[in-house]
């Protein structure tokens, strides 16, 4: 609670601060005390950071990559999401090989 509490005060200070200066914000259109946000395709929760569910199931959709369109498109949705995958650059690197252009 404490943390919430000079969470609390900071945001105060910066409404305070833009008036000050004789700028506004329409506070009816932020959300406050979120415990999650979806941002650019991930979940940003305190504790981690997540792919939405939606964007995994389309990447299980595309699995079946039976023409070379099908396989740049996955590979480059899933370059997306490269900072989540442990050794993704390995694990790709098949993909890659088998669309590269000689």
């Amino acid at each position: 609670m404490k943390e919430e509490k000079e969470h609390d005060e900071v945001v105060e200070e910066v409404v305070k601060r833009l008036a000050e200066n004789n700028l506004y914000v329409k506070l009816e259109k932020y959300k406050w005390k979120v415990r999650e946000v979806d941002f650019l395709r991930v979940v940003i929760r305190l504790e981690e950071i997540k792919i939405k569910k939606e964007k995994v199931k389309d990447i299980l959709d595309l699995l079946t990559l039976k023409r070379v369109k099908n396989i740049q498109k996955f590979l480059g949705l899933a370059n997306y999401y490269w900072q989540f995958i442990k050794d993704f650059i390995v694990i790709a690197r098949p993909l890659h090989d088998l669309v590269k252009e000689d």
